[in-house]
């Protein structure tokens, strides 16, 4: 199965967070727009993506934003990265044989899917790709009717992109 794109339905899936907390896509959806951020404890453009991530979360999570990790490791893993990289919004276990991933038709990591309320995928992205992290911060923001704050420095050395 090839990756799913943009404008097409996300599969449903529930899966527990590292927890304990399970999550559910179609309850989450009820409340607004999801961004599912799958990686690999060990992949480095996933290092390098989460803490940008964690930055969106922080900014958007007064207004409700909804980011969830999914990983494809196992809790213990899964919760020292979220340490490690300091990632404070939920992580969702995806562990063999990768069920989510799967059906989502994943190649690499980290792969990221904006999937809007109506279940539709409205942006989709493999590796660290800056222009895509950009335009995923706009949409939720204009979705939260929330002010955009800035993503990356201007002191930062951010390259466009970072293959998975």
């Amino acid at each position: 199965m090839s990756l799913i794109k943009a404008g097409k339905a996300a599969p449903p899936f529930g899966l527990t967070a590292t927890d304990g907390k399970t999550y559910s896509l179609s309850e989450a959806l009820k409340n607004g727009p999801v961004l599912a951020a799958f990686f690999k404890v060990t992949c480095p453009t996933c290092q390098y993506t989460f803490p940008f991530l964690e930055r969106l979360h922080q900014q958007l999570r007064a207004k409700g934003v909804q980011i969830w990790g999914i990983a494809q490791d196992g809790v213990k893993d899964s919760q020292r990265f979220a340490r490690d990289y300091s990632v404070t919004f939920p992580i969702l276990i995806d562990d063999k044989p990768y069920r989510v991933s799967r059906g989502y038709g994943l190649e690499y990591v980290p792969t990221l899917f904006l999937i809007e309320p109506d279940g539709a995928i409205a942006i989709e992205s493999e590796g660290f790709t800056k222009r895509d992290l950009i335009e995923i911060q706009r949409s939720l923001a204009q979705a939260l009717a929330a002010p955009v704050g800035e993503l990356f420095s201007p002191k930062e050395a951010i390259p466009e992109y970072k293959p998975g």
